[in-house]
């Protein structure tokens, strides 16, 4: 499609068990470079599996999950750090690039070699990344006093912010985050949306927090019975449309199941009348190349270990 932009993850026919649940089930999607993605499914459809195989942390059974080479992906580890290190320098290490660069800038000697260091750190903006990890910290709660504690001083939920500061900070190409806001009051949860409104990553997020993804996404991406599809707009959006679809689904279900039942009758009527023969076949043979259309049923989870 004209002026589309090109995808930062595609997914193709991906399939995932989990014990004998198949979680996942020949789904097929692709992310738009760019895109800022609220990934919506009932508790169990596996959604945080999803992120795993993204990560690679997992591999799936088949199918595959392609992005361009040398993409960073960001994700917050499931372990609060811990250390004396303080918070703003934590979050300073987060750039790996950043680090390697001033590390090597200090002992480099080659003026040649020096002046691709300091061209590089120009264009990643390097020395203004101590005022931006601190205005991240802000917007999750420290104040400058706290940010130059060490991390061992605070709790593991506070902790939890802190390793969101570092995801945030490190600029990663595609944005994995698995509830970030179960750690944060109202206003950290706001400063939260307004940030990933502005975030040029590929934003892929989990949240229970429909505000969030109202706020943030642009994009939904829904996981039901082992299937992804990607829907545009919020999550208001997507319950709109998802609505509209499953009405039409419904209509076209019962208007399918009217048809069959009206051929059924003519076959079980005429099947044995010689004149009728040929055309209870041709009914036999229409019944058999109806593709059934599903229909809407509401699942429950029944948890599993």
């Amino acid at each position: 499609m004209a002026g589309q932009k090109p995808a930062m993850i595609h997914i193709n026919s991906l399939t995932y068990r989990l014990g004998d649940r198949l979680l996942i089930d020949d789904a097929t999607a692709a992310l738009p470079s760019g895109a800022r993605v609220g990934l919506v499914g009932r508790n169990g459809a596996g959604k945080t599996t999803l992120f795993r195989l993204i990560r690679g942390d997992l591999s799936p059974e088949s199918g595959a999950i392609l992005a361009p080479k040398g993409a960073r992906i960001g994700s917050v580890e499931q372990e609060a750090p811990d250390g004396d290190e303080t918070l703003i320098d934590f979050v300073l290490s987060a750039h790996v690039e950043r680090e390697s660069l001033m590390a090597e800038a200090e002992r480099a000697s080659d003026p040649e070699r020096i002046a691709e260091i300091q061209t590089r750190l120009v264009d990643i903006s390097a020395h203004a990344a101590p005022s931006r990890a601190a205005r991240i910290l802000h917007g999750l709660g420290f104040d400058d006093r706290a940010q130059n504690r060490p991390l061992s001083e605070y709790s593991g939920g506070w902790r939890m912010r802190v390793a969101l500061a570092a995801v945030l900070f490190s600029e990663p190409d595609l944005l994995l985050l698995d509830e970030p806001t179960n750690y944060l009051d109202l206003e950290g949860a706001l400063w939260l949306a307004d940030y990933l409104k502005s975030c040029p990553a590929t934003i892929l997020v989990i949240s229970h927090d429909r505000d969030l993804i109202d706020d943030a996404a642009n994009h939904v991406l829904h996981l039901d019975r082992g299937k992804l599809t990607l829907w545009s707009g919020n999550y208001t959006s997507f319950e709109r449309q998802r609505l509209e679809a499953q009405a039409l689904q419904g209509k076209a279900f019962k208007k399918q199941e009217e048809r069959r039942a009206h051929l059924q009758a003519f076959v079980d009527r005429f099947r044995a009348t010689a004149s009728k023969a040929r055309q209870a076949q041709s009914r036999l043979k229409m019944l058999a190349r109806m593709e059934p259309i599903a229909a809407i049923v509401d699942e429950t989870v029944q948890p599993f270990k």
